[in-house]
């Protein structure tokens, strides 16, 4: 993992505005990835777009950390079946 690919969290609470709590809490709920180098916290730059969506439905829509999680489980899910949903059109049409 490259250093340069990562953003430190104290950059992210300042840019963001959000309480470094806020982000310690996405992370010890698996919501975020978080990596830790030289006691500085990092977030990945891929992440950052996630991160994004969680602070807004959390500052905007005012939701909490338990809705957060169950948000990010229901989103996994559609995808999963977006993704079987593909496979299966991709199937079907075979035999078209």
């Amino acid at each position: 993992m490259n250093l340069e690919d990562l953003i430190p969290t104290d950059e992210i609470c300042i840019r963001y505005k959000v309480e470094r709590t806020f982000v310690s809490s996405l992370y010890e709920s698996g919501l975020i990835e978080v990596v830790t180098i030289e006691e500085t916290q990092y977030v990945h730059c891929d992440d950052i777009s996630e991160f994004e969506r969680l602070r807004r439905l959390h500052y905007d829509l005012d939701i909490n950390l338990e809705g957060l999680e169950a948000i990010q489980h229901l989103i996994g899910k559609v995808k999963k079946l977006q993704k079987q949903n593909r496979k299966l059109k991709n199937r079907l049409g075979l035999y078209e």
